[in-house]
């Protein structure tokens, strides 16, 4: 401007409105000035009312912990309960904008929780972990013999897993069969990428399962550990008179009571339900229990995603056997 460029072409220049630049120049007059008018300033914010030190401390609070241990009635972490809390334990009120922003800043984000039952003994599971497992391997390693973990899930036509876009305020509508079929099935996978699985409708009977036990060893050379839930079915006397026939060929273990997370085949489970029959609706004339058979198929030619299933945090314990 002060070699006669117009202030409003330079403001233009500039994309901002033209008083910008006769602002500019009124600050920028008298030699040296220029530069320090120029330059970008820190704004002045209002200060936290919650100190560092104070955040750390409700990140320890809040941080893995249940809000009924602290005589709250819901037992999920919300924006409203950590700013009861923090009133409750420094006598301040913070806006939920305000709470948000300290959770931000503390890394903690709102995410769906994994569900456990309380009934689960941490001490059986720890002891499952540290040494009756390792004994399974170490019998299985000595006698060549396969380790297998069994599990059964069922299935129904008209579930519809995931989600899909719409406009905000109107749900989306998914067409599905209106024939209520279902199915049910059973795997047991290995951690070298085996893979057996059967179909079968209704729910598992001692019976059943026996039958299903002498598939799994048809023509099996080598012996099978079979690690399996405690469901009663798996329990009743015509299995344990079955598994006695076999000599050995056959020995079933039980997984610690309340701790599914513990058996990979319930990630086979979670991995069908979410690219299945669950995702993509039946369409009209198919049926659900060739569509399960025919993924299963497909899991089983597929060692390495069999494998894949093994590398999840939750059952890292199990060795490579």
């Amino acid at each position: 401007m002060a070699e006669g460029e117009h202030p409003n072409d330079v403001a233009a220049s500039f994309g901002m409105h033209r008083s910008w630049a006769y602002k500019i120049r009124s600050q920028a007059r008298g030699r040296g000035h220029g530069v320090r008018a120029l330059r970008s300033t820190k704004g002045t914010v209002r200060p936290r009312t919650l100190t560092t030190t104070q955040e750390q401390r409700v990140l320890r609070w809040i941080n893995g912990k249940n809000p009924m241990q602290y005589d709250f009635d819901f037992g999920l972490w919300t924006r409203n309960l950590v700013c009861e809390l923090v009133r409750q334990k420094f006598g301040v009120r913070l806006s939920l904008a305000s709470i948000g922003a300290m959770l931000a800043r503390l890394n903690l984000t709102p995410q769906k929780p994994l569900q456990r039952a309380y009934q689960r003994d941490p001490e059986a599971i720890e002891r499952w972990q540290r040494d009756t497992y390792p004994s399974i391997a170490k019998q299985a390693r000595e006698q060549k013999a396969d380790i297998f973990f069994w599990d059964e899930s069922g299935f129904r036509a008209d579930s519809v897993h995931g989600r899909t876009w719409a406009p905000r305020g109107e749900t989306p509508v998914v067409e599905r069969p209106g024939e209520r079929q279902s199915m049910s099935a059973a795997s047991a996978v290995n951690s070298k990428g085996a893979f057996w699985f059967a179909t079968y409708e209704g729910g598992l009977t001692g019976e059943l399962f026996v039958e299903l036990l002498k598939k799994l060893m048809f023509n099996r050379k080598r012996a099978v550990h079979l690690i399996v839930d405690g469901l009663p079915a798996h329990k009743k006397a015509m299995v344990k008179d079955y598994v006695a026939s076999t000599q050995g060929k056959l020995t079933l273990h039980f997984l610690p009571g309340y701790a599914p997370d513990l058996n990979p085949d319930e990630l086979v489970w979670s991995h069908v339900k979410r690219t299945g029959v669950a995702r993509r609706p039946l369409q009209k004339g198919e049926k659900l229990g060739s569509k399960i058979y025919e993924q299963l198929s497909q899991i089983g030619r597929d060692p390495y995603l069999v494998r894949s299933f093994f590398s999840h945090q939750s059952v890292r314990y199990i060795s490579d056997v």
